[in-house]
C-alpha cells in the first residue's frame, strides 16, 4: 500500500506531508528525542523514503525551521494593514504574529526553542528570520516617527533597539500564550500594545523619558 501511494502522490505533496509530521515531532518532542522512525510512522511513509527525499536527519530539521520561518514572515507581513495609522499597522502585525503562532505551536517551538538551543546551522536559520523580522519592525517604527513628526526625533538606533525589543517581547509572549490556557491571539496582542504602545504613543508624540542626573556622590 505505501509503494502504490508514493507512487501516485506527487513528490512535493509527500514531501510536505513529511516536513508536517518533523515538525509536530521536533516541536514536540525536541530535535535530540526526536527519530526518524516516529516522523516516518506519523508521514505515513518508510523511513529509507524520508532519507531518500531529505538526506539526514539535520537536513529534515533544517528544512522545517525555513518553511517555519518563511510562513511565519508572510504571516505578518500579510497581516500589517496598509494605510493605516501607525497604532493600527502594529497592531494588525501582532495580531497576524500571535495568530499564526497560536495556530503553528510545534512550528513556534521549532523555531523559538529548538532551533536556537542546538547549535549551528539551525541557530543561524532562526536568526535569519528573527533578523528580517526585526527589520521589517524597524520600518514599521521608522514610518511611524516619520509620520509623527516632519523631521523625526528618533535616531536611526534608537529606532533599531526599539525593534529588538519589540520583537524579543513578542516572542516570549507568544510562548507564554500557547503555554497558558485560555489566551487568544488576540488578548496576547493587546497585551503587548498595551505595554508598547503607551511608550512608543510617547515617542511618536516627542515625549521621551529622561533618565535621573548621575549621582555625583561616591
Amino acid at each position: 500500500m505505501g509503494a502504490v501511494k508514493t507512487k501516485r502522490m506527487p513528490r512535493a505533496v509527500r514531501e510536505q506531508q513529511m516536513l508536517d509530521a518533523a515538525v509536530r515531532i521536533f516541536g514536540q518532542r525536541g530535535y535530540m528525542a526526536a527519530s526518524m522512525d516516529e516522523i516516518a510512522e506519523l508521514a505515513g511513509v518508510s523511513k529509507p523514503l524520508v532519507y531518500l527525499y531529505l538526506n539526514s536527519k539535520e537536513d529534515l530539521f533544517t528544512a522545517c525551521i525555513r518553511r517555519e520561518a518563511a510562513a511565519l514572515t508572510a504571516a505578518v507581513r500579510a497581516g500589517v494593514g496598509q494605510g493605516l495609522p501607525a497604532d493600527r499597522r502594529l497592531w494588525t502585525g501582532l495580531r497576524a504574529f500571535f495568530a499564526h503562532t497560536a495556530e503553528h505551536p510545534d512550528g513556534w517551538s521549532v523555531l523559538h526553542l529548538q532551533a536556537r538551543t542546538h547549535g549551528e546551522p539551525f541557530a543561524a536559520e532562526a536568526a535569519a528570520m528573527r533578523a528580517e523580522i526585526v527589520a521589517f519592525v524597524t520600518r514599521l517604527v521608522a514610518v511611524a516617527a516619520r509620520e509623527a513628526h516632519r523631521d523625526p526625533g528618533l535616531p536611526e538606533r534608537e529606532v533599531a533597539g526599539l525593534a529588538e525589543a519589540l520583537v524579543g517581547a513578542a516572542e516570549s509572549l507568544a510562548t507564554w500564550a500557547n503555554a497558558t490556557p485560555g489566551v487568544t491571539a488576540r488578548q496576547a496582542a493587546a497585551t503587548l500594545m498595551d505595554f508598547a504602545w503607551s511608550g512608543l504613543g510617547s515617542l511618536m508624540s516627542g515625549r521621551t523619558w529622561t533618565p535621573p542626573a548621575e549621582d555625583a556622590t561616591p
